[in-house]
């Protein structure tokens, strides 16, 4: 697992530098899902995160398909520049809380914005936790959303 984390790490600073930025890589692993992530500190990180963190997103795309290259079995990894998404991650479950705590105390379902499977996943997972209420996902592509309902009203 160490000489993993180092090809991951070793990945993710050559790729930065390859692009012109220059910063600093941590890796973080967790002790749910043997996930590590990689964190990078980097001044420049409005032009690697790029609009909604689609910039970031194709980074860590090229950065997985390097590392696989390299290691033979499946390491899970995410990255994150400066904690934008740790900090996404909290405000979309905020959301999802919300929409929970509406959905309870209106009596009616709630339709969430429309979201990324990952985001998607996330509040499914959260408020799995809330026997309150019951989610679905509707719609198609980019236009997914999740609805929140009461679970109060299946009984009725």
């Amino acid at each position: 697992m160490e000489e993993q984390i180092i090809i991951i790490q070793k990945t993710i600073e050559q790729l930065l530098e390859k692009m012109g930025f220059t910063g600093t890589v941590s890796l973080v692993k967790t002790d749910s899902d043997d996930a590590i992530f990689a964190i990078a500190t980097e001044s420049d990180s409005p032009l690697l995160i790029g609009q909604h963190g689609i910039n970031l997103q194709a980074i860590q795309h090229l950065a997985r398909l390097i590392v696989r290259k390299q290691v033979p079995e499946k390491v899970r990894f995410s990255l994150d520049i400066n904690d934008y998404r740790q900090q996404k991650n909290h405000s979309v479950l905020e959301l999802a809380n919300q929409a929970a705590q509406e959905a309870i105390s209106q009596h009616r379902s709630v339709v969430m914005r429309p979201m990324s499977t990952y985001e998607r996943r996330l509040v499914h997972l959260e408020l799995s936790k809330n026997s309150a209420v019951i989610t679905e996902s509707i719609g198609e592509g980019e236009a997914r959303k999740i609805v929140v309902k009461p679970a109060s009203s299946l009984n009725d």
